[in-house]
């Protein structure tokens, strides 16, 4: 069964699956086993979120026949020293099968307050250490980019804290998923389609949107082991998912991710946010059942 995507958005999946394109018959994770996802505020919105990463690995695997138990632990904010310091609490004590380790962004985006490189380089191999030590496999996720300008001063200071963690997958025998080659592929090309205004992948340059998710779910499940065709089972699973995608918030309409992709089209053509579509038409609604103008309709625009 072939994946249908819409031609606008084969871009996502193509660039997400571009730089490690080596299919692969074996799956890594086993039907059962419980899976811990370690991590800052991307990882913690990946998992609370219906179409955050963290789900879409979940419900990825289940569609080709991989039930796991997904342990939540991601903290916003955390570092590599404190996500050393709760490892054992978190990740350790609940014994699971695998992690995956997401680490790195605050550690250069919080400046004096962040971790310097050679402290990463300590903690991290320390956090590995004591995973293996109590048998638990070890999945590395490289840090995603800091602000969607990938040139700028903040990313370039990113990189040397990525070589290393290549490094470590190499040296440690480790998993490893590159989500910071697949969010640049994804950035570089859409920059050259229709998009709306602000941001391509994320929802403030950091935290990623619904189509950002799906690139890092995507990479993590390669790293996995899933192949081409496990791969397509995935994305009709995630396509499909109805409300998996909050457009307003908790509480608020929610769509499918293929109707969120129609969504994304329409506010491109109107150079609007996906968010001030759905407002604009959320207004006008209004009005026509009350047959009047809406406070927030007659208010001036900023």
């Amino acid at each position: 069964m072939s994946v249908k995507v819409s031609r606008r958005w084969a871009w996502v999946v193509l660039a997400a699956l571009a730089v490690s394109s080596t299919a692969r018959a074996d799956v890594a994770v086993s039907d059962g086993a419980k899976v811990a996802f370690l991590g800052d505020s991307i990882t913690a919105y990946g998992a609370t979120s219906p179409s955050g990463y963290v789900r879409l690995v979940e419900s990825g695997l289940k569609a080709n026949g991989i039930k796991i138990g997904v342990i939540p632990a991601g903290i916003s904010g955390n570092k590599s020293n404190q996500m050393l310091d709760r490892i054992d609490r978190d990740v350790i004590s609940k014994k699971p099968d695998w992690v995956t380790v997401s680490c790195g962004v605050n550690d250069v985006w919080h400046g004096e307050k962040g971790v310097p490189l050679d402290q990463y380089k300590t903690n991290m191999t320390s956090l590995v250490d004591k995973c293996q030590a109590a048998g638990i496999k070890v999945m590395i996720l490289t840090a995603t980019p800091i602000m969607e300008q990938l040139d700028n001063d903040l990313n370039k200071k990113l990189a040397p804290y990525n070589e290393f963690l290549h490094q470590l997958a190499t040296e440690k025998k480790l998993a490893l998923a590159d989500l910071n080659a697949d969010i640049v592929a994804g950035l570089k090309e859409a920059q050259n389609k229709p998009h709306p205004p602000g941001t391509l992948l994320t929802r403030d340059g950091v935290h990623m949107n619904p189509l950002g998710d799906r690139v890092i779910a995507t990479s993590i499940l390669k790293a996995f082991g899933l192949d081409d065709a496990q791969m397509q089972k995935a994305q009709t699973a995630w396509l499909d998912a109805p409300k998996s995608v909050e457009l307003l918030g908790k509480g608020g309409p929610a769509v499918s991710l293929r109707q969120y992709e129609r969504l994304y089209d329409l506010a491109a053509k109107q150079n609007k946010t996906v968010v001030d579509l759905v407002n604009d038409s959320v207004v006008k609604a209004i009005d026509g059942l009350l047959g009047e103008p809406t406070a927030a309709a007659e208010a001036p625009k900023p």
